[in-house]
């Protein structure tokens, strides 16, 4: 099957390598074959996006490597119970650009996968162990500023983490980064505390003790926002993992203005998105490292050694492609 930037799957061909033969029939879109995957479409389609605003600045390296990303997609094929066809992705070559669009998307699925399977270890050898899911913030700033701010909030993080004050042994912090209106930025941590169940009943943190203490190890001179949830009593934690582990930037953002994304990709450089400590640090390592899978696995047994691609290609006149995929 191949995949167009028309974000309907031209069917070129499914092969049985068993008798090597091909069949084609008429064009289908990916979505309509497999509506799951169709996030291939939007995220590819902004990665296009990317791509322009890359070409011809000094990043333009990442124009090259983002054209090539995820052209070709091998998926197996399995027939489902329903008489659908399901399709799971065995062979794609990613270009791992921090800020494509598509790359961000399969990072973060990564992340969230491994988050799912290890939490639950963790509820379970802590059982009486609560969790909070705390948002600090400050100021947005000028883009050109955010490197020096984040570094800022790295290092206030850290101050807070080693107060005695704080109540939590283990945590998982990420970093997102918003464009606002303005075109300012505005820079958060997302996190997971752990904290002991005697939290509640002792040593409980009013939304203003929170604010006061962010404000303290930030040495700011104003409240800065701070958002406090506690998690219900017997609510796995996982349920907080899709906000937690979503994408740095936003696609919209990245898109929305070609000198602030420039700007961006500088001052993110090299910056970590994912921070782990505490007790936690043990299970959620991995997430601090690049995930080097970027396809994944699930329970899909493919019989024999049926398969189809799915090509993106170039259409004149269209910004955004939908893929196309031939059955």
């Amino acid at each position: 099957m191949s995949v167009s930037k028309t974000g309907k799957i031209s069917n070129d061909s499914i092969l049985t390598e068993q008798d090597g033969t091909s069949n084609r029939t008429d064009e289908l879109s990916l979505s309509s074959i497999s509506p799951k995957d169709k996030p291939w479409d939007k995220h590819r389609g902004f990665a296009d996006r990317v791509q322009s605003h890359y070409a011809g600045s000094k990043f333009d390296k990442y124009e090259q490597r983002i054209s090539f990303c995820s052209q070709l997609l091998e998926f197996g094929l399995k027939p489902a119970e329903d008489d659908t066809i399901r399709l799971k992705l065995r062979a794609a070559k990613f270009c791992r650009v921090r800020h494509c669009p598509v790359c961000q998307w399969r990072r973060s699925l990564m992340w969230k996968a491994k988050a799912y399977k290890v939490l639950p270890k963790i509820v379970e050898k802590y059982p009486t162990h609560r969790w909070l899911f705390i948002t600090l913030t400050q100021k947005n700033m000028p883009i050109s500023k955010l490197r020096d701010t984040l570094t800022e909030m790295n290092k206030g993080f850290k101050r807070m983490v080693e107060r005695k004050i704080f109540p939590a042994i283990g945590w998982l912090r990420s970093t997102e980064v918003t464009r606002g209106r303005d075109g300012n930025a505005h820079p958060h941590f997302h996190c997971l505390l752990m904290v002991p169940s005697s939290y509640f009943s002792h040593g409980y943190m009013r939304q203003d003790e929170w604010v006061s203490l962010w404000r303290d190890c930030m040495r700011l001179d104003y409240d800065p926002v701070v958002d406090v949830q506690a998690v219900k009593k017997g609510i796995n934690p996982s349920s907080l993992v899709p906000e937690l582990l979503k994408y740095c930037t936003k696609e919209s953002d990245m898109v929305a203005d070609r000198e602030w994304f420039l700007e961006l990709t500088q001052q993110l450089h090299k910056m970590r998105a994912i921070a782990t400590g505490g007790v936690l640090k043990e299970y959620l390592r991995e997430l601090e490292e690049e995930p080097i899978d970027l396809i994944g696995v699930d329970d899909i047994e493919v019989g024999g050694r049926l398969r189809a691609a799915a090509v993106w290609m170039e259409v004149a006149g269209e910004k955004i492609h939908p893929s196309k995929i031939t059955v």
